[in-house]
């Protein structure tokens, strides 16, 4: 299996997403209240949430034997959300230890979200914003491709409700996880 079939891995020379500006607006806001579907079950408001959460917001993870949107590796910072969630996978003792949960969060439905946390082993749950009300009502960067909008890579860290920090643009993503790891370790050590 090659790195272009691997959704493991991303293949070199796909382009870097850059920092157009998107998520300046972001830290020391509150979140809205928004109840998302879990595939945990039931609905999750992160705004309702104490302690500290950190948020993954990917575009879409890919099936085995489906193919992605076409151009989808063109698509600056498009390509890797299988990477990034195993990440977020294998850090997540570490951020636990740090006092995180963890949410990964996309537009697709929580059937099609259910088999990827399935499939990849995730111990947390992903969140499902299929109608973009809590994008929307935060103002996150989407991008369109095939008739559908999908939200650009980024993570929040959300204090009991409040943004205290956004990582964006996210590349590569694999490395997302470690980066959130490092930050946390950071505000604790402060």
């Amino acid at each position: 299996m090659s790195p272009a079939e691997n959704p493991y891995e991303i293949p070199e020379g796909i382009p870097a997403p850059v920092d157009d500006g998107a998520c300046d607006h972001l830290p020391g806001i509150r979140l809205p209240s928004v109840p998302l579907r879990s595939t945990a079950g039931g609905l999750v408001d992160l705004s309702a949430l104490a302690g500290t959460t950190v948020v993954y917001c990917y575009p879409l993870t890919g099936r085995p034997g489906l193919a992605l949107p076409e151009g989808w590796d063109e698509i600056p910072g498009a390509r890797g959300c299988t990477p990034q969630s195993c990440a977020f996978r294998d850090h997540h003792a570490e951020l636990r230890a740090l006092g995180a949960r963890v949410f990964g969060l996309s537009t697709q439905s929580t059937g099609y979200q259910r088999e990827a946390a399935e499939r990849l082993h995730l111990p947390f749950a992903l969140l499902s914003d299929e109608g973009l009300r809590f994008a929307g009502a935060l103002g996150l960067p989407t991008f369109e491709v095939d008739g559908m909008t999908l939200i650009k890579r980024l993570t929040l860290v959300v204090e009991s409700g409040r943004i205290e920090g956004v990582l964006y643009p996210v590349f590569p993503p694999g490395e997302n996880a470690q980066r959130v790891v490092e930050w946390l370790s950071a505000r604790v050590a402060s």
